[in-house]
């Protein structure tokens, strides 16, 4: 078991985040659990993803798109709010890296 925190700042430290300036936030996007015992990663933070992280029982779900992009309307609406109702009801992180993965 690890604290949120620590998985975010090893994350930060070893994909060197403050090096890319993206078009997406990188780390964590949706708060949940303090303590991480499970992660789950995906490629997108897809309605599946999602689903997948809930039947794993995880704590946090890992992926390289999340779900703000600044192209993107802000709104939570649809989809989004979807996605996020998910994670949120089950006390789901979700954290995302893009370029810093691309680099990697």
């Amino acid at each position: 078991m690890s604290a949120r925190q620590t998985i975010l700042d090893w994350c930060n430290q070893t994909l060197q985040t403050s090096l890319y300036k993206d078009y997406a936030p990188n780390g964590l996007q949706i708060e949940g659990k303090e303590e991480i015992r499970k992660i789950v990663t995906a490629v997108t933070a897809s309605r599946a993803a999602a689903a997948y992280a809930v039947e794993q029982g995880t704590d946090m779900l890992l992926v390289h798109h999340g779900l703000f992009w600044k192209s993107e309307p802000v709104t939570i609406t649809g989809w989004k709010k979807d996605r996020i109702a998910t994670l949120l009801a089950h006390g789901i992180n979700m954290a995302g890296y893009h370029l810093p993965l691309d680099a990697h």
